[in-house]
């Protein structure tokens, strides 16, 4: 089974951010990447300023901090991946952009090296079609946010090797995840289950049922959730919960997937949620 001592992440942003981190605090050394090196600086900055509030907290070591930073590599795409054990992209959901980007990972990382993508819901099989190694490429659906999230979803494209599948169940769990295993479906596992509830608390909130507040007090309170749907879709982002409808939509073609006007709307005013400072709910920068 090929052991994975390098990771390489592609997108330094909240989620592939969160990837490197783990990873790092695993033990495993990381080369993160963007489209630009200083866009992948950026992204060690956020990891260095939240494992410093860790440590003022008293919830880690300052040498384990110090460790985990150090293992952390910002580098160029796509030339730093290039030395990789298994690279994760984790960017926007948009098709054309990852199999552009898997197309050039493909090409800088080195033979035997394994294509991972932290998509939610597109079409593992489609993307390994994408590269010259199909059976190497696999998702890893990480949850967010990822630190604190224990699930990884591991999704096997038509392709995927026993030994690819086996190498990233293993990486998993040296990085302290739980994984379940999902068939290449649209929206996986969870996704599958998650955006419908999400969208129909929109088309509630759209039809006036309630206000964002009760109906997230309702799910709250009454399915014993840790969080609403409306809330959870502000932390998602608007705009990942749209693209995902969209892909359940069309991939599915039932009337259920169909995203809500309202979710569209937000989505198109720049409403995103948290990122955004806006979304169902306001919020401070």
């Amino acid at each position: 089974m090929t052991e994975i001592k390098t990771l390489g992440v592609l997108g330094a942003g909240q989620m592939g951010a969160g990837i490197a981190q783990v990873a790092a605090e695993a033990g495993i050394d990381v080369r993160l990447a963007d489209s630009t090196r200083e866009l992948a600086q950026k992204g060690k900055d956020k990891i260095a300023a939240f494992l410093s509030r860790a440590v003022e907290k008293g919830k880690m070591d300052g040498k384990a901090r110090d460790a985990a930073l150090a293992r952390i590599v910002p580098v160029d795409h796509p030339a730093g991946l290039a030395d990789v054990d298994l690279a994760v992209e984790a960017v926007s959901e948009n098709e054309t952009l990852k199999l552009r980007l898997f197309a050039e990972m493909d090409g800088a990382a080195r033979p035997g090296a394994i294509l991972a993508s932290n998509t939610s819901s597109i079409s593992i099989t489609k993307i390994a079609a994408a590269t010259r190694r199909p059976e190497r490429v696999i998702g890893m659906h990480f949850m967010n946010p990822v630190p604190l999230m224990k699930l990884v979803e591991v999704i096997r494209g038509l392709q995927t090797s026993d030994e690819t599948y086996a190498a990233v169940i293993d990486l998993a769990g040296r990085m302290g995840k739980a994984t379940v295993t999902s068939k290449d479906s649209p929206g996986f596992i969870v996704n599958r289950v998650l955006i419908p509830m999400l969208n129909e608390a929109c088309f509630a909130l759209q039809e006036g049922i309630g206000t964002a507040e009760d109906i997230d007090r309702g799910i709250v309170l009454g399915l014993n959730h840790p969080m609403g749907p409306l809330a959870l879709a502000d932390l998602v982002g608007l705009d990942t919960c749209l693209a995902i409808a969209e892909v359940l939509h069309k991939e599915i073609g039932e009337d259920k997937y169909r995203p809500c006007p309202l979710l569209r709307n937000y989505v198109a005013a720049g409403w995103l949620g948290r990122k955004a400072g806006r979304g169902f709910y306001a919020y401070s920068q």
